[in-house]
């Protein structure tokens, strides 16, 4: 117990000067290792989340696609649709009971063709009655003229008075003017009866039909339940194409200047064209010039109502639609790096490089010869920033 008690302190080694108390630790060294741990947790904090804290170089995609060689000579692109220059809602100009329809739509018709006809017993039975009453005034011409003849014989015998004579000639010449009276009210009623049938006005093709057998047919379609036009009607050979022209780009028009047509139909067909014309108004409210754009040549797959993508060309340029097209990217996609041409795909938000052998410049745009295929995205303006592992995000337009 005695040993428990005992004082331990004086064995204690006091390495100070004589009287001096003993070193305590520094308040401030604890508070330096206490910065330097909050810095370390801010650096590992940056480090963990710093593709959040930066989201990287924003750019554009452009796709690959494929592209005229004649877009070369572009001067100017336009859109426009496809329409017929000879085209009509073809009606009866009588009023009438539609009872014959003998074309669908996509029938070929020719100019004089009986494309329907309107129920016609009452202007066929005037028709009758014009021509009993045109023979019947035949008949009278006849007696009125032989009466007249031995009329003359007579009074130059000086065995009639001139009245007889006078009386016979009236007879004759009312006969005659009754006869051409009926010559003409059989005409009007043998238009009565053309009137129910309703011709073709020209060779062309039936685009829509717009009545049915059973339905009134009205000239002006006046009632609610009849129809004016009963076939429309187009020309396939007299297709062009109307494009609207910015009032600002006009000037880059010329007639007769070569084109090239694109239908969205068929992207892969190339039509060669010309201006026809530019017709010499603007609309106002969308500030554009109507130009007026011909086929060379076309094929039967080009169809009213399409929509059309229209490349003006220069002067003295050719369309050649049996060029293949060629694959292409902008311009500003491709750059040299080591020697060699590359352009850079969005992998996993990352730029990834792909070497391409490129062609010759289309516009602004560069041939691909390989590396690429149509509908890849790439980068569409590449800048020093843009390396392969380069963080990249996509603009949003």
């Amino acid at each position: 117990m005695a040993t428990k008690d005992a004082d331990l302190s004086a064995l204690r080694i006091n390495r100070g000067p004589p009287g001096a108390n003993p070193p305590r630790r520094s308040r401030s060294g604890g508070k330096i290792v206490g910065w330097l741990t909050a810095l370390a947790l801010i650096a590992a904090v940056i480090f963990f989340f710093r593709n959040w804290i930066n989201p990287g170089v924003e750019v554009q995609l452009a796709t690959a696609s494929l592209t005229s060689p004649s877009q070369a000579d572009a001067v100017l692109t336009a859109s426009g649709y496809v329409v017929a220059r000879r085209k009509a809602a073809v009606a009866s100009k009588g009023t009438g009971r539609l009872v014959f329809l003998g074309v669908e739509e996509g029938d070929k018709v020719t100019k004089g063709q009986v494309i329907a006809r309107l129920e016609d017993a009452d202007v066929v039975a005037a028709r009758e009655r014009a021509r009993q009453e045109l023979r019947l005034a035949q008949a009278d011409l006849y007696d009125a003229k032989t009466n007249l003849e031995r009329m003359r014989m007579l009074l130059e015998k000086e065995m009639i008075a001139r009245a007889e004579y006078d009386v016979a000639e009236a007879r004759y010449k009312r006969v005659t003017a009754s006869i051409e009276a009926a010559k003409f009210a059989l005409r009007e009623a043998e238009v009565a009866v053309e009137n129910t049938r309703i011709i073709a006005p020209f060779n062309g093709t039936v685009l829509q039909k717009n009545a049915d057998v059973g339905e009134i047919v009205a000239p002006l379609a006046g009632a609610a339940s009849s129809r004016a036009a009963v076939v429309t009607i187009a020309d396939m050979s007299s297709l062009e194409v109307d494009a609207d022209v910015s009032e600002a780009n006009i000037t880059r028009v010329t007639p007769d200047q070569p084109c090239e047509i694109t239908l969205d139909a068929y992207p892969q067909q190339r039509y060669p064209g010309y201006v026809a014309n530019i017709v010499p108004t603007a609309d106002r409210a969308k500030a554009t010039v109507l130009v007026k754009i011909k086929f060379k040549d076309y094929d039967r797959r080009v169809l009213p109502e399409m929509s059309a993508k229209i490349t003006f060309l220069a002067v003295g340029s050719t369309v050649n639609s049996d060029s293949a097209p060629v694959l292409t990217v902008p311009s500003a996609s491709v750059v040299e790096r080591a020697g060699r041409s590359v352009v850079y795909q969005i992998e996993d938000d990352r730029a990834r490089e792909v070497p391409v052998t490129v062609g010759r410049d289309i516009g602004g745009a560069v041939e691909i010869k390989s590396g690429l295929k149509e509908g890849d995205k790439v980068i569409a303006r590449v800048d020093e920033r843009i390396k392969t592992g380069t963080k990249v995000t996509q603009k949003v337009n």
